[in-house]
């Protein structure tokens, strides 16, 4: 797919996919990341045993916008102008979730979820397309140091277990910066794509 300009057939196909609950692998801004629809509990599950989570991993909310954004996480006047500030980017925003959001993605003790709004052309038609967000995980292989970042690795090492990988050549190979908003000043909980400095 074109890193660019992505072609709307192509982002078409793969939204009916998510639709009909596949799994993708799918560039972001940071890395590449494996997507599917936030109701998907078989999805869900197959990213679990892919990456090999326990259920205190925090999933993240892709989102279009703020609007978006804003019906399934809560944000405070001091939080909003915060994340404001670094979206879209390549930054991951622990927040306490609304009711929007199914259980079994919150983190279990504190009822937080990951959130962010990507700056990738190909992650934004997606999410542009399905008009909802896309329940997100970092393609990160539990015997990997790095996120994968070629397409045709991807397809070669997991064909078995997604249904599609969206290849539009390289796009970094570091995750998202994670800032911890959950509590009463943020916490930088991994250092990243992006700046961390200003929110430490």
């Amino acid at each position: 797919m074109h890193p660019v300009n992505p072609q709307r057939r192509t982002i078409d196909q793969a939204v009916e996919l998510i639709r009909q609950d596949g799994l993708i692998a799918y560039p972001t801004d940071s890395c590449y990341a494996l997507g599917c629809r936030l109701g998907n509990k078989d999805a869900l599950d197959r990213i679990r045993q892919i990456r090999h989570l326990d259920d205190r991993h925090h999933f993240t909310l892709m989102c279009r916008d703020f609007a978006q954004l804003g019906q399934f996480v809560h944000v405070d006047n001091t939080v909003f102008r915060a994340v404001k500030a670094a979206t879209p980017g390549s930054y991951t925003f622990i927040l306490p979730a609304t009711r929007e959001v199914p259980r079994r993605l919150l983190h279990p003790k504190k009822k937080t979820v990951g959130a962010r709004i990507p700056d990738h052309p190909v992650a934004r038609a997606l999410l542009d397309a399905l008009g909802e967000p896309l329940l997100s995980s970092t393609l990160l292989l539990p015997d990997h140091a790095e996120p994968l970042v070629q397409g045709w690795e991807i397809k070669e090492l997991l064909d078995h277990a997604v249904d599609a990988v969206i290849d539009s050549g390289d796009c970094g190979t570091e995750p998202t910066t994670v800032v911890d908003f959950s509590g009463d000043e943020p916490e930088v909980l991994r250092r990243g794509a992006g700046d961390p400095s200003r929110f430490e």
